[in-house]
Parts: C-alpha cells; sequence; structure tokens
C-alpha cells in the first residue's frame, strides 16, 4: 500500500519534471528577447574561447617562445600588438579568458551554494537561527567586501606558502582569490533565497508535507528547493559578473599569477610598464573590452531572466 509521505514524493516528483519543461521554456523564451540574445551570444563566444583557446590562437606564449617586438605597435604579424615581452596581445587576451571564466565560474558556484543553503535553512527554520545567520549576513553586507577580499587573499596565500602548487590545473595563488570571493559574496543571494523560502513555508503544499509526517530536511529538499531553482539561477548569472569583476581588481593590485594570466593581470602588467603613458593602448584595451562585454552580457541575461520570472516587472502591452 502507498504511504502518504511515498504519495507526496510522487507528486514532487511530477512537479519536478514539469519545472524542466518549464525551464526549457523559460530558455526559448529568453531567446526571444533581445536582450536575453545579445547577452547569450556574447557568453557563448566566450565560453568557446575559455574552452579550446589552443586551438584558435595556438599555446600560450612566454618570454621564450615570444618573436615579437618588445611592445611592439599592432601590425600583420601581431594583430593587436606585443606586450613588454614580446607576447602577442591576441594571444594572451584568448588564454586569460579561460583563467578569468573559470575563476568566476568556481567562485560563483561556492557563492550560491553557500547563499542559497543559508537562505533556505533561515527561512524555513526561523527563530534563533534565522536571526543569527541574518546578522552574519548583514556583517558581509556592511563591511567594505574589496578591502576584506585583499586582506584575506594575502594572508591565504600566506599561509598556504608558495604559489606554484596547482588545483585542477589552476595554481593555488588563484584558488584563493576564488575561495575569498566566494566566501565574500554570498550574502545578498542568501537574503533573496530567505525571502522567498518565507513566503513558500507559508504554502498549503508544505502544510500538507508536514502533516504526513515529512521531516524538515525533506520539506527543504524536495519542496523549497525545487521552486527557488530558477531564482537561484537569476542570481548566479549576476553573481558570475560580480565575481569577473571582484577578480579582475585582485589580479589589478598584484594578486594575480602572472604564470596564468587574467584579465585583470594583464591590465597590472600594462599597469607596471607604463602602458597608458606609453600610448601603448593595445596592451590594456583588449582585456578591458573583454571585461566590458561579459559583464555587460551576463547583466543583460540576468536582466531579461528576472524580467520573465518576475511578472511584477513585466512590462505592460
Amino acid at each position: 500500500m502507498t504511504t502518504p509521505l511515498a504519495a507526496a514524493e510522487g507528486l514532487a516528483a511530477g512537479r519536478t519534471g514539469t519545472r524542466l519543461a518549464s525551464s526549457s521554456h523559460l530558455l526559448r523564451r529568453l531567446v526571444r528577447r533581445p536582450d536575453g540574445l545579445i547577452g547569450l551570444v556574447v557568453l557563448v563566444t566566450f565560453a568557446v574561447l575559455a574552452i579550446i583557446p589552443d586551438l584558435i590562437v595556438g599555446p600560450l606564449q612566454t618570454a621564450i617562445t615570444a618573436e615579437g617586438p618588445r611592445l611592439g605597435a599592432p601590425s600583420a604579424a601581431n594583430l593587436l600588438g606585443t606586450d613588454e615581452l614580446g607576447r602577442d596581445i591576441v594571444n594572451l587576451t584568448v588564454h586569460a579568458t579561460r583563467i578569468s571564466m573559470v575563476i568566476g565560474l568556481l567562485a560563483t558556484i561556492i557563492t550560491v551554494f553557500i547563499g542559497a543553503f543559508l537562505g533556505i535553512v533561515s527561512g524555513y527554520v526561523g527563530g534563533r537561527l534565522d536571526a543569527a545567520l541574518m546578522r552574519i549576513a548583514d556583517f558581509f553586507l556592511v563591511i567594505p567586501t574589496f578591502v576584506l577580499a585583499i586582506i584575506l587573499t594575502s594572508i591565504i596565500r600566506d599561509l598556504a606558502g608558495s604559489g606554484a602548487r596547482e588545483v585542477f590545473g589552476i595554481r593555488f595563488g588563484l584558488i584563493a582569490i576564488v575561495f575569498v570571493i566566494g566566501i565574500t559574496s554570498w550574502s545578498s543571494t542568501a537574503r533573496i533565497i530567505r525571502s522567498q523560502t518565507l513566503s513558500l513555508r507559508e504554502r498549503a503544499f508544505v502544510d500538507r508535507a508536514r502533516v504526513i509526517g515529512a521531516g524538515g530536511g525533506h520539506i527543504m529538499r524536495r519542496h523549497i528547493l525545487p521552486n527557488v531553482i530558477n531564482l537561484i539561477v537569476a542570481n548566479a548569472v549576476l553573481v558570475f559578473a560580480g565575481a569577473v569583476l571582484t577578480e579582475t581588481t585582485l589580479s589589478f593590485v598584484g594578486l594575480g599569477d602572472p604564470f596564468q594570466p587574467s584579465w585583470g593581470q594583464l591590465l597590472d602588467a600594462a599597469r607596471e610598464v607604463g602602458a597608458p603613458s606609453l600610448g601603448a593602448w593595445w596592451y590594456f584595451v583588449p582585456p578591458g573590452l573583454c571585461i566590458i562585454l561579459v559583464v555587460f552580457a551576463f547583466t543583460l541575461v540576468g536582466s531579461a531572466l528576472d524580467d520573465l520570472l518576475n511578472p511584477k516587472r513585466a512590462p505592460r502591452r
């Protein structure tokens, strides 16, 4: 005989399938919007550059393999000029795409996981736990995040020792940046998810799950999480843009890794050699333009998703 809890789980599974179908419908609606389509095209382009840079521009050039003149202007051989070591700027910028995007992705995963988990727990459990978690979130919201990120990155790198060690092909100095961004950027996500969870826990389907004996963990996993997943995805898009900007800023102030260049590290290297004062615009414009395009694309997609998921923001006919 089917138990009430098993029946509820079957209903939850049915709702999950419905949500998967609605997710594909959401993607189709997103593509139909000009801002969503433009943002997705730009992001897909940069994703391809990040996945196969070697096939597009060849291996990453070093001081040994560089063949161009030092700080050479754009030419037929080097379309966007060279840096102070004679390395091709196109080659460096494309390879920097992988580092910047991977750091942004990993930092976003950490941020969204912490924020969504604490937001759901805080909103559903309530009481003193909710108050304590929200005070911690308020702390991260009011302190200067950038200053805290600089301090934590420096401390972690000093405690870890040599930055030559690698994790999944990424040197530890950059891994430290990933964790710092993740642990300093989760508070806004937690507040957004908590607000939605506060509304969901009063719904009838949650009350029915409690009546038939479902525990808090089961309700949060099978009933609350599926109903906030779209909100989590929409927020993750904007978090990704913020993570890329934060990584760029930390690398620009010298906390990046010169052996694995990112866009921020290229801007820092251009500043150190005085490229702006020398008129070597080809050194700092390409990585700066990439940063602008990626953040702009994520903002377009995030705004489009917010409009699609929030009926109150939908334009009136």
